[in-house]
């Protein structure tokens, strides 16, 4: 991941409404979930969830596959996780000692 996609992806979740979008995906697991399930979890209007959803998609942080008449939204992990691969990559300048699991630096 570089500069520009960091910043684009945080950019993305800097919002609370698309964070909590984003958190309910990853929650939902590789299954997904339908902009109508999301809406009713999260109490969101669907013309607003579609925005925010779109933004999402555009940074890249969530995919979006067409099942029938249904979309199914995905949190796209590889690059969540290639999200805070660049966030901690320089933690503790490279000592992976220091590294306390997901949890990020000790240091």
């Amino acid at each position: 991941m570089n500069e520009d996609q960091a910043v684009s992806s945080l950019g993305a979740l800097a919002h609370p409404q698309r964070l909590r979008v984003f958190r309910a995906l990853v929650a939902a697991g590789p299954d997904g979930l339908t902009p109508s399930v999301l809406a009713g979890l999260l109490d969101v209007a669907r013309n607003a969830l579609s925005f925010h959803l779109k933004e999402l998609a555009h940074a890249g942080l969530v995919t979006i596959e067409q099942q029938g008449r249904n979309l199914i939204y995905r949190a796209e992990y590889g690059h969540m996780n290639s999200l805070i691969g660049y966030l901690t990559e320089h933690c503790c300048q490279g000592d992976a000692g220091g590294v306390s699991g997901p949890t990020g630096c000790a240091c």
